[in-house]
């Protein structure tokens, strides 16, 4: 499956927009401005490709990128962010949740996206405590991965599994959207569900 094929499809407002067919699903979830528009960037190997910017809160919608046909890749608004407007993230919790009532059977995997140089927010918790819940197969991008000395790196994972109470069965994968690094084990990860 070549990742530099993927296309955007559609920004979904309303689960009458979001994916059908039984194509696999890869779900990125991250807090606002963690990088998850970056990461998807670096997947697919194409600069601007999803909307990155320098405003968090920006991804409003579930943006669906096509994979050849053979998978979605599914971007989620970016929870946490205080300054948008409370009817605003109302709107667009109520979406993640129908999306994920509505297609929970079909999603290979979910990409939890969080920001090595800093331990996991509550929101961060919160969502890794929820996919364990529900049972879905998860992995762990640890972003911005370029903004540490090297010594820092080990040191920097050790507090985010412990953080997130993750068992050496769950994949997390040092990432740096920026310069790349990690790219080829995070596309690994996501072609080891086929």
């Amino acid at each position: 499956m070549n990742f530099n094929k993927t296309v955007f499809v559609r920004s979904a407002a309303s689960p009458a927009d979001f994916p059908r067919g039984e194509q696999k699903r890869f779900v990125f979830a991250g807090r606002s401005n963690v990088g998850k528009s970056s990461t998807i960037n670096c997947i697919v190997g194409k600069k601007g490709f999803a909307k990155v910017s320098s405003m968090p809160g920006k991804t409003v919608f579930v943006n669906l990128f096509s994979v050849e046909d053979k998978a979605w890749i599914v971007d989620l608004p970016g929870y946490g962010y205080s300054k948008t407007s409370k009817e605003e993230r109302a709107r667009y919790s109520a979406l993640i949740d129908q999306y994920f009532a509505e297609d929970m059977d079909k999603i290979s995997r979910i990409y939890v996206i969080v920001d090595i140089r800093h331990k996991p927010t509550a929101d961060d918790q919160m969502m890794v405590e929820w996919v364990r819940a529900a049972g879905l197969p998860m992995t762990i991008v640890a972003n911005k991965l370029d903004k540490l000395k090297k010594s820092q790196v080990q040191p920097a994972i050790d507090l985010i599994r412990e953080t997130l109470q993750l068992t050496d069965q769950t994949p997390l994968i040092p990432f740096s959207a920026e310069k790349g690094e990690g790219r080829d084990a995070l596309i690994g990860d996501m072609l080891s569900v086929f």
